[in-house]
Formats: structure tokens, sequence, C-alpha cells
């Protein structure tokens, strides 16, 4: 018997493959999909079924791409929805996968077509149910995907599924949901790697209102949306047309590079605070690819890659979950090259907590720009700063001054980085970011009081 979670970092996104016998299937599977076949094939299976949970918004679903490789046959979630692949799942439908029985369990809310699937062991007994996006570790989904005008009927629906469908399972079921802690799908995700029904009904918050109108009441939230949710959307009905490998984006000399810049976007995943980098740049970490890209990066023009050659693969993998296949190519020899060929280049200037205090005590003017989320801020406040959450600054652009230094910081100085290269962007030259932010002004006062 195979069971494997197979785990998507940054996206937080956990698909399944389950087998026995000779024939195996996968649950909620992503793109780049060659890890189903690969470990399958090593334990001498056949992947026969991929079953998707629901219409999912945060990445490209490999359902397509994984039955063009082996034959599987596709069984969608929200039977109501326009696909234009695989064959809807029936409220209690059952596949055989050697002496494993799956079984679907119509759990709408998340979106009102959801399934979860029960797997029972070699037995027969219920073992583990895959819930999807309808109930996570510590959270459960969200129902705004809709529009605020449906989240009370979604968020009753949610109710029904989690306290007549799932709960009764029994607590010593296992819960494996498709986000884990980090994802955009639910609110405050907790960090269990693994739970069960029954510590869901003891520890997640959201299922400690067992009347319908105060679980409604707590369930309706409204929460920030990439701008690339609604891509995922569209592509996840329609069925992206196959990947095949991985793209490799082609090599392109500093002259190139500069000439594709005119139609393309830049994107830059090193760390590149105090170090030159190329003008008009995105600048996005690599392990912040996944979370800050689909706010920032436009859908409609290629994207040109600046990164470090071991980090360039894994790069293009992130992309490409997110649906961002047009990677016109990278800089060859990175900024190195781009230095001695003569090109134009920018920096974004650091400055440490202990000048940030200097400066402060000295009562110098400073426009301080706090990029942290607005929980961060109520737990955390910052006196005398302004607070912008980095995914609402290219609409709040206007709140900045153009014509004052900014000195811009976070809880580390990895998202400040990228508020730095948004406001370069957008013209705002003078822009300084505080080296390990809230943190490492926390650790210096501890320091100076001991």
């Amino acid at each position: 018997m195979l069971f494997e979670r197979i785990e998507s970092k940054g996206l937080a996104h956990y698909s399944y493959l389950v087998g026995d016998g000779l024939d195996a299937l996968v649950i909620d599977p992503r793109r780049d999909c060659e890890v189903y076949v690969e470990r399958a094939a090593q334990e001498g299976l056949r992947i026969a079924h991929v079953l998707e949970t629901h219409r999912h918004e945060d990445y490209v679903v490999g359902s397509v791409e994984l039955a063009a490789r082996t034959g599987a046959q596709i069984w969608r979630a929200d039977a109501q929805m326009e696909y234009r692949y695989g064959q809807p799942v029936e409220d209690g439908q059952v596949w055989q996968v050697g002496r494993l029985k799956v079984q679907a369990i119509g759990s709408p809310g998340h979106p009102p077509g959801s399934m979860s699937y029960l797997l029972h062991d070699p037995n027969g007994a219920p073992w583990i149910v895959f819930t999807g996006d309808a109930l996570f570790a510590g959270s459960i989904g969200r129902v705004d995907f809709f529009g605020m005008e449906r989240a009370q009927e979604l968020a009753s629906l949610l109710y029904d599924t989690l306290f007549h469908k799932l709960l009764p399972l029994g607590d010593g079921i296992i819960v494996c949901p498709a986000h884990g802690s980090g994802s955009l799908c639910g609110s405050s995700i907790a960090e269990r790697t693994w739970t069960t029904v029954g510590l869901e009904r003891r520890l997640n918050p959201k299922l400690q209102f067992a009347d319908r109108e105060a679980f409604v009441a707590h369930a309706v939230e409204e929460l920030e949306q990439p701008p690339y949710f609604r891509r995922m959307e569209r592509r996840n009905l329609e069925g992206t047309p196959r990947l095949g490998a991985l793209p490799v984006p082609r090599p392109l000399a500093p002259g190139e590079f500069a000439a594709r810049m005119q139609d393309a976007v830049v994107l830059d995943t090193r760390a590149v605070l105090g170090v030159a980098h190329v003008p008009g740049a995105y600048s996005i970490w690599l392990d912040g690819l996944a979370g800050f890209a689909g706010w920032f990066l436009p859908d409609e023009r290629p994207i040109l890659l600046v990164s470090e050659p071991a980090d360039l693969a894994q790069a293009v993998r992130c992309l490409v979950r997110m649906g961002y296949d047009d990677l016109a190519g990278y800089l060859a020899g990175g900024m190195q090259a781009w230095h001695t060929a003569g090109r134009e280049s920018a920096a974004i200037r650091t400055l440490t907590v202990h000048e940030l205090r200097r400066r402060l005590d000295a009562h110098e003017s400073l426009w301080l720009l706090d990029v942290r989320s607005k929980g961060e801020v109520e737990a955390d406040p910052t006196a005398g700063a302004v607070n912008i959450p980095l995914t609402q600054l290219p609409q709040r652009l206007d709140e900045v001054p153009q014509d004052r230094p900014i000195t811009v910081f976070c809880g580390s100085g990895m998202r400040a980085t990228v508020a730095a290269s948004l406001l370069q962007r957008a013209g705002r030259q003078d822009v300084t970011v505080v080296l390990g932010g809230r943190a490492a002004w926390h650790a210096t006062a501890q320091h100076a009081a001991s």
C-alpha cells in the first residue's frame, strides 16, 4: 500500500497519492506532476484516477497534465460549474483502489459543489478524510470567493458540511486538507502538520460555534485576494493546456535582456538589499515568490528573471504553478555580466536599527512606512509610522509622498524589500529599508536592557 502527501512549499498546497494492488489515485495534483508519476512507477502502480475536491483558486491544478501522462480518468467536483474537462463526481460515489475504498462526500460551502473523500483502510474501516478546503487544521474554508452577497448562504452550507458530515465521522479519523499553514485559502491555518477530526473538534476556533447562526456570523469574513486568483479560477475551469517538461528559460546576454525589457517585466529573486539590481525590477525573494508574485506581477507581460544560478529552477517551478508561463529568459552571467556590459543599475539602500534609533533620538524628520499586516501592527504598533500593508501598496501609492525620503520596514526586512522595489518602480527613488525590521528593533532593545 502507498500513501503519500506531496507538499508544494510556499503555496502550502497538499496533494495526495494513494495506491494499493496495481492501481493508484491522486487527489488535487499540482501542475508539475512528475512526482506522482515517478512515485507510482517506483511502486509498480498505475494511476487510474485523479480526484479534485473543488475548483482551486491559488494554483494551476494538474489534472489534465497528469491524465495526459498516465491515461487516468479525471473526476471533478463543482458539478454546477462549466468545466471543459473531466467527469463530475456524484455524492456517495465509490472508487476501489486495490483493497482500499474511497467514497465521495458532498461538502458544499467553500464553493457550493466541493467534495471530500473518505478513505477506508484494507479492512474496510474509515481511516482518512481528504477535506479539500472545507476543513483545515485550525480553520475552515473561505466563503467570500463568490462575493459577500453569497457568503452567508455558503457559510450555512459549510455549517452542514462540518457539523453533519465531517465531524460525525469520528474523532479518530485523520484529516488531510488541501492546504497547510500559510495558505490564503483560509484564515489563520494552524501549524499542525497532521490533524484529526477529534483535534479539530477540540482545538479549531471555528468549530466552537455549534449553533448555526453563531457559526455563520464567525465564518463570514471578507479577506484579501491576490489578483491572480481570478485567473486561476478561469484556467481551472477550462483545463490548462499541457505543460510537458518544466520550462527552461533562455539565457540572454545583457544587450538582448535589455532589449526585451521594452515589453517584459524583470523579476529579481535574489536578496537584493544593498546590492545592485536591474532598474525597474520587481524584487521578490525566492521563498517569497509563492506568497507575493501573484499580488504584483502582471498577467499579460513576459517575465525576465534575475536569479542565482542554483535558484533558477525553483523560481521557474513556483511561477509555473501560479500560471506564469511566459518566462522570456534570464540574465546570463547575472549582475556581473550586466555591469561589465556597462549597463545602468539601481540599488535599495539600507539602514540598521541602531542608526534608525539614533536618527529618531535626534528628532530627524523621517517618513516611516510600515508594510506589515493590520493584525501585526495592532499586536506590535510603531509610533509615528504610517501603515500600508504590502499587498495594498500598489493601490495606495498616492498616500506615499513623492518629495521626501521614505524609510520602509516590516517584521524582518524581506517584505520591506518588495515594497521598496514597488516604490522605485512608481518613481520614489529615495527609499531606504530598515535591516531586520521590527525583529531587529526588539532585539537591540533587549541587548540594551541587559
